[in-house]
């Protein structure tokens, strides 16, 4: 079973991608704590202060401004997430897929959570980017 979601955000491949890699800017809108950048072959931990809780993420591959992938077990379950990136006139769609989960109703309910988990966090990034808003404290980067 596998999900897959995408949003437009009007800037530039090369600052979504970044926005996601660099885990300072991650850190900006989507976790906390953020150091570093996903590299393949690297573990880097996400932490949440609204969940109290992390996961490592264990980075498999990275094509820049392309293509991140890795395995994790953010949903209980160890699955893969691909993230995709497409840029058309200064516009970037990011598309997340994630998929590795048994076909039962544990799955399917573990499925429906990471749908939702991933909605907020493309959310969270193009209000980031485009509005300098963090959703997650509803604060201006400017004002945090």
């Amino acid at each position: 079973m596998k999900m897959q979601i995408q949003q437009q955000i009007a800037k530039p491949v090369h600052e979504v991608f970044n926005a996601i890699v660099d885990q300072t800017q991650l850190s900006g809108y989507f976790t906390i704590d953020g150091k570093g950048k996903m590299e393949e072959g690297k573990t880097i931990t996400w932490r949440w202060e609204d969940y109290d809780g992390s996961i490592d993420i264990h980075v498999k591959r990275v094509e820049t401004d392309k293509f991140i992938s890795f395995n994790w077990s953010g949903s209980g379950s160890e699955t893969t997430v691909e993230i995709h990136f497409e840029e058309h006139d200064g516009i970037t769609t990011a598309k997340i897929r994630e998929y590795g989960w048994d076909k039962d109703d544990n799955g399917i309910a573990r499925l429906v959570e990471q749908t939702q988990g991933w909605t907020q966090m493309l959310c969270c990034l193009k209000a980031y980017l485009e509005y300098d808003i963090n959703l997650r404290t509803i604060k201006h980067k400017e004002n945090a």
